[in-house]
């Protein structure tokens, strides 16, 4: 499918799920597999991504020449999780993918793992072998609910053709609401070819299933009372803000207080960073203010963030200042990590829309501002540039001014990720795509196929480290063959770069196999796929080659050449506390 099918998919007028229930109200005799494909039609599914095999012939039998929705084949199975993930976090719809059993399914681990760390909604649909085999060691056999179950919100062995309607309704609704995540369905090749009376599902009902989403009264009304008592208050705003579409409320929220803002790694965008309150990113290459605000402050309100190690580092040291209000709409998040004193479980677009009637600016806050000010004009994000080298954090820069920030951007794992959420401005919600909790190499340009196919008229940018590029490389295949004109950055070191870099501060300088250096030649290597290959080793030629890139109508790859040796500061390593920081060149 290309991006230009994406966008005619989205533009033509969708059935609605009234008029596709009345069609297929009359009882009617089907196998499992035609009832899977109406079930995700009814879902809304227009995209799925997939890779066929034995176990789910029955299924791709039934998809052909079946045109209610796109089916993108990718490279491997983990390409295709991670390209459903990116669609599903650039879209907010839900990412949906098909593999086939045993080696099939288990390459879809690695995926579901980042998606269920990350809360992206995802529904997983694995064939498996035939029911009277299963247990006995068929070919290409694996338990993969038994393999995914401390990974998805749920998981289904579907037993009966007539099962599956109601599995897939359930499975969707588990995998979007609540705190959002990954949802397994398994279906044996007898299920599939079985026939049975079709049913559509209408609605959901499942016992023991409720998120909470409206925030209770008494935890409201104790939070506006700790904001108008406090002197040196903090926001912390995570990817829960991004997920339950409230980035409106909380600049609401934000300019009506005067409170100081910072986002986590997956909360970028969910504030604009440009704006003169946001003081960047915090924890292990958090900002020098950010890191030094939460220790410093006597309230930090966290909205949908989960205080994980990256951000507290040292938890005995964390914010020992601080109250801690922390609205979650999952209730295991909130003192997992950190001691709560004004707990508040609920969706957070409904949390804020409960406070922003009633909350109040602050005039005590105002010398706190100052000194966060003061904190930021002493130790700004900074790097040594140079003339004769090509810096990583110059790349991002001229990448952001170049994009006007107004581009989807998608990571990798590592230095890169980290110049990338210091340097690049996101002003958006839904224009950052990284792996976070799970840092997972490979994601970063199956996520942008996915990103690319979800919003076909938006600008996608894939920055990448070598390393990381060459655990998915094979996904460029697809951008080629469909025309997906994503543009990729590789942020080409030579070496495995954070690794590197602990090893050099940590580990006394003993580089222990990281060397990447000497193969391949990306260039090349883009042209063997069908796709534009450009090199750049200084500025003028990175300046060159990418407008080139992003001129080019089609997917493109840009390999940047950058010194082995940079490093990301500030860094906090691992036993300290988030105000001490190692702010390298600068020191």
């Amino acid at each position: 499918m290309s991006v230009q099918q994406a966008a005619q998919a989205q533009a033509q007028p969708q059935r609605s799920k009234a008029e596709l229930i009345e069609k297929w109200s009359k009882p009617e005799v089907i196998t499992g597999s035609e009832m899977l494909l109406r079930s995700l039609v009814l879902e809304g599914v227009d995209t799925v991504f997939g890779y066929p095999g034995g176990a789910v012939l029955y299924i791709y039998d039934a998809m052909y020449g079946f045109s209610d929705f796109h089916h993108l084949l990718t490279r491997h199975e983990q390409g295709a999780v991670h390209a459903a993930d990116g669609y599903a976090r650039s879209t907010g719809k839900v990412g949906v993918v098909i593999a086939t059993s045993g080696p099939g399914a288990t390459n879809t681990v690695t995926g579901i793992a980042t998606a269920y760390m990350d809360s992206s909604p995802l529904v997983v649909i694995t064939g498996n072998v035939v029911q009277q085999a299963i247990g006995t060691d068929a070919f290409q056999e694996a338990d993969i609910v038994g393999i995914t179950m401390p990974i998805t919100k749920h998981s289904y062995l579907v037993r009966k053709a007539e099962d599956l309607p109601r599995v897939i309704r359930e499975a969707f609704h588990i995998a979007n609401t609540g705190r959002k995540g990954p949802v397994l369905i398994d279906i044996p090749k007898d299920v599939s070819a079985q026939k049975g009376l079709f049913q559509p599902v209408k609605e959901v009902k499942l016992r023991g299933y409720n998120p909470k989403v409206m925030p209770n009264r008494l935890q409201i009304e104790k939070l506006l009372d700790a904001i108008a008592k406090a002197e040196r208050p903090v926001i912390l705003a995570g990817g829960g803000v991004i997920y339950s579409g409230a980035h409106e409320e909380l600049y609401q929220f934000v300019t009506k207080t005067g409170i100081p803002i910072t986002t986590t790694l997956l909360g970028l965008g969910g504030f604009p960073s440009g704006h003169e309150l946001h003081m960047g990113m915090p924890g292990m290459h958090g900002t020098y203010a950010a890191n030094k605000a939460l220790q410093n402050a006597d309230l930090i309100i966290n909205f949908g963030a989960r205080f994980d190690d990256r951000v507290t580092m040292r938890l005995d040291g964390f914010a020992p200042h601080a109250r801690v209000a922390h609205a979650d709409i999952d209730p295991a998040e909130i003192g997992k990590n950190v001691p709560t004193d004004i707990p508040i479980v609920g969706d957070a677009k409904l949390v804020l829309q409960a406070l922003l009637p009633e909350v109040r600016s602050n005039p005590k806050v105002a010398d706190w501002r100052r000194q966060i000010q003061k904190w930021q004009q002493e130790h700004p994000l900074t790097y040594k540039d140079s003339d004769l080298e090509l810096k990583p954090q110059w790349v991002i820069s001229m990448i952001y001014e170049t994009t006007k920030g107004d581009a989807i951007i998608t990571s990798d794992v590592g230095q890169h990720q980290m110049w990338a959420a210091q340097f690049y401005k996101f002003n958006k919600p839904r224009s950052w795509i990284s792996s976070g909790g799970l840092g997972t190499m490979g994601f970063g340009l199956p996520s942008a196929i996915g990103a690319q196919i979800g919003n076909p008229d938006r600008l996608v940018v894939s920055i990448n480290g070598d390393g990381g590029i060459q655990m998915c490389a094979q996904e460029l295949a697809v951008c080629a063959i469909h025309n997906i004109p994503v543009k990729v950055a590789i942020i080409n070191n030579q070496v495995l770069g954070m690794v590197r870099q602990w090893q050099e501060i940590i580990y006394d300088e003993r580089y222990s196999h990281i060397d990447l250096a000497g193969s391949p030649d990306f260039v090349k290597l883009a042209e063997a796929y069908g796709v534009k290959g450009f090199r750049a080793t200084n500025k003028e030629e990175a300046r060159r080659a990418w407008e080139a890139a992003l001129a080019h109508p089609g997917p493109a790859v840009v390999d940047f050449v950058v010194p082995k040796l940079e490093n990301v500061y500030p860094m906090v390593t691992q036993g300290r506390t988030i105000d001490e920081m190692i702010l390298g060149d600068e020191e």
